[in-house]
């Protein structure tokens, strides 16, 4: 699987920060989020998603991002997938007060906002939990849900946030809603600056987007490319969404 700028970007910065703080316990707690001091500690509910309990702990977060992250970044683009990572990371830490007095580690909600997206996006994936039984990525997020609502409200939660988990999907939740919400708008700018900014209008670029190079490409985006121009030649140019534009464009010969 190919990596991808912020997915590679996120990994590397979790790592650096577990390895740093294995030493320091003491920044440690000062990153960590209790949610009864969000307001006297403001920062924690985003320096808390870089820090993990342990190696296993750290090691399933990443993988996590790593399997789910790149087809999704691929697809949002970088700047919509840090709104997504972070949204969610931030909605585990607000849904967390429900524990307040907890002491609550790790990327987890911020990557439940991104097996979110990505079961939005694919909900017929199949994933294979352990490498044995396969679940498609819509039942998985719905299992994990009932799951975290479960143990969250169950007596013996134990160790796991099971709040920040379900806040995770929450904020990335809103974030995909909010973004659907303002794709319209988007739309109707870049239909009315389009031909301003390239002459020729659809019409270029259809051209340009018929010249890219599929042999070039990724296996995961050239289907993704051959999803979008079936699009093109079944419903035309205009039924493309911003994101679907932009995608053509980051491959596109100028």
């Amino acid at each position: 699987m190919m990596m991808t700028r912020w997915v590679g970007r996120l990994i590397l910065a979790n790592v650096v920060v577990f390895i740093i703080t294995l030493g320091s316990p003491a920044m440690t707690r000062a990153l960590m989020l209790v949610p009864a001091f969000i307001l006297q500690r403001p920062w924690t509910p985003v320096t808390y998603m870089f820090l993990h309990a342990d190696f296993m702990h750290i090691l399933f977060n990443m993988i996590g991002l790593y399997f789910f992250g790149p087809r999704l970044e691929q697809r949002l683009g970088g700047k919509a997938f840090l709104g997504l990572y972070f949204s969610a990371g931030v909605g585990g830490a607000l849904l967390s007060i429900l524990t307040p007095y907890a002491a609550i580690v790790g990327a987890s909600g911020a990557v439940f906002g991104v097996l979110l997206g990505y079961a939005r996006n694919w909900p017929r994936d199949r994933i294979y939990i352990w490498g044995i039984l396969p679940l498609e990525a819509w039942l998985l997020v719905v299992i994990v849900t009932v799951a975290s609502l479960y143990f969250g409200f169950s007596s013996t939660r134990g160790s796991v946030a099971h709040f920040a988990h379900l806040g995770g999907f929450a904020g990335g939740y809103l974030f995909l809603k909010w973004r659907e919400l303002r794709s319209p708008a988007r739309k109707f700018k870049k239909a009315v600056s389009a031909p301003a900014r390239r002459p020729g209008g659809d019409g270029a670029d259809l051209k340009r987007w018929q010249r890219i190079d599929r042999e070039k490409m990724h296996p995961v985006n050239r289907d993704e490319l051959d999803r979008v121009l079936e699009k093109i030649k079944a419903s035309g140019v205009g039924s493309l969404t911003p994101d679907e534009r932009a995608f053509l464009d980051r491959f596109s010969p100028e």
